[in-house]
């Protein structure tokens, strides 16, 4: 397998362009591309713009290597060791000796996931994350308990319920294998016990994992094909129905922008639009779907993907208006917490690549006021406090020093 560095130079030789002509055409300065030629760390924006300049997708350039090596002061140590162990108990030849399980009401334990998804939208991640492991200990008990096969299948479907909740916090808090463990057990499960419209919630959630592993050819096929699999006739769809679809779609498109694909991203976008404009407000149901959807999320994603080809200027022109606008957020409801925080995020990246440094922190802050413990674990957060101790040529404020310990971000 050709590494990344052999992959840009190859195809930059076959355009026959010089470093300096692809620098040129790609709007960066000789010396990034050069560094990437060179074997050096990039970014996966920094890739994205080298693939749309050379005329190919993102993962064309990407490559199989060996990983930096692991230090020793890397890992979670103690940290989610229960959730861990509930998660991915030992497999042996023999099932591993436990006490015998004790029956639980599997309607209980469908309440503590929805109160655990409540946690989880409130930023409240710590909490989330001692609940768990009872959550999945129980619904692994119901089951085996389970005295009949119409129980067996009720409580089937909780467990499939636990373990995309599961899948949902991990894949936040970047606990990526981890994820694709739960996720892909509730979506077998789900298919399982013919809860098709979980299933594919499943699927929304393992399209977000791979997008956050920069897998974007496998989660444009996997949304894709489940949207297809799925799509409601819009006349007589339930909400549920249409935001499942609404939210595949959107992967589907955000996995093409980032591969550099954008009739398909186009394509992606349009139908999902379709199925916002099919609901009249932002629709709410953690255990229905993924996430809220509609027309609020909908223009989100869509100022999300001109942040993603370098348009600040486009950002900022939509970020205030039409659907993310004021009256239109009294008219349809606001979007997730997280969705909404995203959005403000790529406001904030605009702002900094602008030079707008005051701007990007006034949005840092105002996220970090409702949602501190979201913001830590976003890496395009680093990115813009990164850029603002760069570029900056003022003393920095108490206020950007702050926001930089609070990121983890040295200067």
């Amino acid at each position: 397998m050709s590494s990344l560095a052999e992959n840009v130079r190859n195809h930059r030789r076959r355009m026959g362009w010089s470093q300096e002509q692809l620098a040129e055409e790609a709007d960066l300065s000789v010396g990034v591309v050069r560094k990437v030629e060179q074997g050096g760390d990039a970014r996966v924006e920094t890739l994205h713009t080298l693939a749309r300049a050379l005329g190919t997708t993102t993962s064309s350039l990407f490559a199989t290597e060996v990983p930096d090596p692991v230090r020793a002061a890397e890992g979670d140590g103690p940290r989610l060791a229960e959730l861990r162990r509930a998660l991915m108990p030992p497999v042996g030849l023999s099932e591993v000796l436990v006490e015998p399980p004790q029956p639980v009401d599997p309607a209980a334990i469908q309440r503590d996931i929805d109160d655990a998804h409540s946690l989880y939208h409130a930023d409240r991640y710590d909490s989330v994350a001692k609940k768990l492991p009872g959550i999945l200990s129980a619904s692994e008990a119901a089951v085996v308990t389970a005295e009949d096969e119409d129980a067996r299948q009720q409580a089937a479907a909780v467990r499939a319920g636990a373990f995309l909740l599961a899948g949902k916090f991990l894949t936040q808090v970047r606990r990526y294998d981890m994820a694709y463990h739960a996720l892909s057990q509730g979506i077998r499960e789900a298919r399982e016990v013919g809860k098709t419209g979980m299933a594919a919630t499943g699927v929304v959630g393992l399209a977000w994992l791979l997008l956050r592993q920069d897998r974007f050819d496998e989660a444009e096929r996997l949304a894709t094909t489940t949207a297809s699999e799925v799509e409601p006739r819009i006349s007589s769809a339930t909400q549920g129905e249409l935001a499942v679809w609404g939210e595949l779609l959107q992967r589907a498109a955000s996995a093409a922008v980032r591969n550099n694909r954008p009739d398909v991203a186009r394509e992606a976008r349009r139908m999902t639009a379709t199925a916002a404009s099919a609901l009249d407000s932002e629709h709410v149901n953690f255990p229905e779907h993924w996430t809220t959807f509609g027309p609020v999320t909908a223009e989100t994603k869509v100022i999300e993907d001109l942040a993603l080809i370098g348009d600040s200027r486009g950002v900022l022109r939509r970020a205030d208006e039409g659907p993310v606008g004021a009256k239109a957020l009294k008219r349809f409801g606001r979007t997730s917490a997280n969705n909404w925080d995203r959005h403000r995020l790529d406001v904030a990246q605009a702002h900094a690549r602008l030079g707008s440094h005051q701007d990007a922190m006034d949005e840092l802050n105002s996220i970090r006021r409702t949602s501190p413990e979201w913001l830590k674990h976003q890496m395009m957060a680093r990115y813009v406090m990164e850029d603002i101790l760069t570029k900056r040529k003022r003393t920095l404020t108490t206020g950007m020093r702050d926001m930089a310990s609070h990121l983890g971000v040295t200067g």
